[in-house]
């Protein structure tokens, strides 16, 4: 195989396509990261915003109150 004028025998041409291949492999781990990411930080304002409602139906005031005066 050549390629860019040299010329790869065929250990390496299995070493590029391995490269190829670990890098595609990267891609998705990634994007299956970033979308848990997403998901992990969508689910902790949910919780967040529930306990706030939560704690305002039980008369705990606003729910920025900064400590127990207030």
């Amino acid at each position: 195989m050549t390629l860019f004028g040299q010329t790869f025998d065929t250990q390496q041409v299995f070493a590029l396509v391995l490269l190829c291949a670990s890098l595609i492999y990267w891609v998705f781990v990634m994007r299956g990261e970033r979308s848990y990411h997403r998901w992990f930080k969508r689910w902790e304002a949910d919780r967040k915003a529930r306990r706030e409602a939560e704690r305002r139906a039980e008369g705990g005031g606003s729910g920025g109150s900064g400590g127990p005066w207030g």
